[in-house]
């Protein structure tokens, strides 16, 4: 799915929710309720492999049928594997093989921390994303992200600003958390045109319109995902993505 098509959903729409399919323990029948209720109002989805990995080959095997379920049953949304990867060589070669060819997912998270060579072997495949973390949103991300680099630039735009020279927009987007609006701005600045995978609504107290205010543009250029707050609702999955997605209509003329 290129940039185009994905902001073409959302616009269409009217909402940037990505869902978080993030269970305990993880259950196919569970994924399919939530996926069938909340997708009418999402655009994405987002399972964290760790879930999926701690609960053994059964774990695997039921986030490969939730994929296999959302190819063949919705097919018009994205697909982000939340592994957070992060190495070199042949291992991130099968770690890309994994989720982009064993199992069908659009995009994967990445750490960058080891440079180029770790995000290399997910980008040679040219219908694929990287979602590479950049600003998060847990407490502790000031521990590295805002240390001062080169030229007083925190080290969070220049993960933004050389990784935007390995790839262009149909290929590389960034996580921004919207525990830290203020700064969005600024990944915003880095990345005009870049999508936005943005955590930290819902459960962790982030504000949905000053995210809106500061990371949509004018073609859309981001997901906003909401987990727990729309998995574990005491309304239901459906009610609670609806509100979501209700919430979001006023930013789109």
């Amino acid at each position: 799915m290129t940039r185009q098509e994905l902001n073409r959903e959302i616009n269409r729409k009217r909402s940037c929710l990505c869902v978080g399919l993030d269970t305990a323990p993880v259950s196919f029948e569970v994924n399919k309720r939530i996926i069938d209720q909340t997708a009418p109002y999402a655009v994405a989805f987002k399972p964290n492999t760790a879930f999926y990995e701690a609960a053994g080959w059964e774990g695997w095997r039921c986030l490969e049928q939730t994929v296999n379920y959302l190819r063949t049953a919705w097919p018009d949304h994205f697909l982000i594997a939340d592994a957070k990867r992060g190495d070199i060589g042949n291992t991130a070669r099968e770690y890309a093989r994994t989720f982009f060819e064993r199992m069908d997912f659009d995009a994967v998270t990445l750490s960058p921390y080891m440079g180029y060579d770790s995000v290399a072997p997910f980008l040679e495949y040219k219908n694929k994303w990287v979602i590479l973390l950049a600003l998060t949103s847990n407490p502790s991300a000031t521990d590295f992200q805002l240390f001062p680099g080169t030229g007083d630039k925190p080290l969070f735009r220049q993960v933004i600003d050389t990784a935007n020279t390995w790839a262009d927009n149909n290929r590389i987007m960034y996580v921004a958390g919207a525990t830290r609006p203020e700064m969005l701005c600024s990944v915003r600045e880095a990345a005009p045109d870049r999508f936005l995978l943005i955590p930290g609504i819902g459960a962790q107290g982030g504000s949905l319109e000053k995210v809106m205010q500061y990371g949509k543009t004018a073609d859309g250029d981001l997901l906003l995902h909401v987990s727990r707050a729309i998995v574990q609702s005491e309304q239901g999955p459906a009610e609670a993505a609806r509100l979501f997605a209700e919430s979001m209509v006023r930013f789109f003329s």
